[in-house]
């Protein structure tokens, strides 16, 4: 609860400190400083609880889970503050307000980690959407961030909508918004219940970027600033994914036999579309793109078996392809050319930035002893304890084997093709870029340590 509370405090501090500091390297500290502030309180209120108590009995459970998740985004966001806060600077000149946003997206994601009132859940992922819209358009003379704005607000508003429907039939089913008391499953449901499910299946699929709602994800995400691409492919989506997980497992869990072909279906045709078109793209920013739509699927696969395993393992996804993504998206957003052949050379001209991306290309390629390996693994172990659709678990894999083929040319590129990539990057960045890759081998090597805080 409290990291809720002061993460809206640090959002309308952040406004503020754009009028008081005129010097953006002071502004950027306070940011820095928040994040550190939201961590610590976090860490606190798992250890002795919450300093400041306030009741959401009936809205909000700031359980175990959501409370480590949350340690997480607030890890990542503090990384991603560390290596890509300078380069907010080049985007424009409301310096101060992108800080804000951010701090807002995350009082957003700490309400949709911990909901259990579907009006939660509905103002968490508002909360989190509406300052996406103004960070993605915030490259004001560029055509192409304007047209990913309002595609991104239209298709938003109307997944929204959706929801709203889903809700609403849902409520009219049960006579509440609690997700503890709903019951669904326990009688046989009745059909407005069961359109509700669907409704809010869809609409969340569409917020993770989901085959077939997945659609807008490459336009948006190309067209954004790169630097705020990478906040919206990692900490926003692995954010969304808790609470679509949660609001399965507490609504719907009753239904799980009811719902779990529509999730494998969903799985299966975002991990065939993701893979297969990123194949074909000649931009690293493009190809990131509909990697983060083939993650997707491996994500959907924690909703489809809804075990412990499923659970863990998802924790272990959110962390080890934010810390990639976040490391790879600020390397990328120094570079004048996002295309393969703009990586060409690196490793001669920057042979340490190299060696961190090629750690950061195989995580996210799923290969052995880095963290992407391991939340791969857990991803499908969790479906094949389930005992159901083995041919998921197959096809998964030979998607991850798809997935290398991409993944790959960049280290081509970087190794063994000749070139002059240039990139702005200094000595504290390049230690930063080591933490990073460091961080992603400790995980994949030493999993138990990470999932250790979940139970202690």
């Amino acid at each position: 609860m409290n990291a809720l509370i002061i993460s809206a405090v640090f959002g309308v501090v952040m406004m503020f400190s754009g009028i008081l500091l005129k010097n953006k390297s002071s502004i950027r500290a306070v940011a820095i400083a928040g994040v550190l502030v939201l961590l610590s309180v976090n860490i606190a209120e798992m250890f002795s609880g919450p300093l400041l108590s306030v009741s959401v009995d009936g809205m909000m459970r700031f359980d175990r889970f959501a409370l480590f998740f949350n340690t997480i985004v607030f890890v990542c966001t503090l990384i991603y503050f560390l290596l890509s806060g300078r380069d907010m600077e080049k985007v424009g000149v409301e310096y101060a307000e992108y800080f804000a946003l951010i701090f807002f997206i995350l009082a957003g994601t700490v309400m949709v980690a911990s909901f259990t009132s579907l009006l939660i859940l509905f103002l968490g992922i508002e909360i989190i959407s509406i300052p996406l819209y103004i960070l993605t358009g915030s490259d004001k003379k560029n055509l192409k961030s304007n047209e990913a704005s309002l595609k991104y607000f239209l298709m938003g508003a109307f997944s929204t909508g959706l929801m709203l429907m889903g809700i609403a039939l849902i409520y009219g089913s049960t006579g509440t918004f609690d997700t503890a008391l709903m019951k669904i499953g326990t009688q046989s449901p009745d059909l407005p219940a069961i359109a509700g499910m669907l409704l809010l299946l869809f609409s969340m699929s569409f917020k993770v970027s989901a085959a077939p709602f997945h659609f807008w994800t490459p336009d948006v995400y190309d067209g954004a600033p790169t630097v705020f691409t990478s906040f919206m492919a990692t900490i926003v989506k692995v954010s969304v994914f808790i609470g679509f997980i949660r609001l399965f497992d507490e609504a719907f869990g009753k239904l799980h036999g009811t719902w779990q072909l529509w999730v494998a279906v969903i799985s299966a045709l975002t991990l065939l579309i993701g893979n297969i078109t990123a194949v074909f793209q000649q931009s690293v920013k493009r190809m990131l793109a509909y990697s983060s739509i083939s993650q997707a699927g491996f994500m959907m696969l924690a909703l489809f078996a809804m075990n412990s395993t499923a659970k863990e393992g998802i924790l272990i996804y959110a962390l080890a392809y934010s810390l990639a993504s976040i490391a790879i998206f600020s390397v990328l957003v120094r570079m004048s050319d996002y295309t393969f052949e703009g990586f060409n050379g690196l490793a001669r001209q920057q042979p340490l930035v190299a060696a961190v991306v090629t750690i950061c290309i195989l995580s996210l390629a799923g290969i052995p002893l880095t963290a992407g390996f391991l939340s791969k693994f857990y991803m499908l172990n969790a479906v094949m304890l389930t005992g159901k659709y083995l041919w998921l678990v197959i096809f998964a894999v030979l998607m991850a084997a798809v997935s290398a083929y991409y993944y790959f040319r960049v280290i081509q590129a970087m190794y063994f093709k000749d070139g002059n990539a240039t990139i702005e990057a200094g000595t504290g960045f390049k230690v930063l870029l080591v933490v990073v890759a460091a961080l992603i081998i400790l995980v994949g090597t030493f999993p138990s340590n990470i999932l250790y805080w979940l139970y202690f």
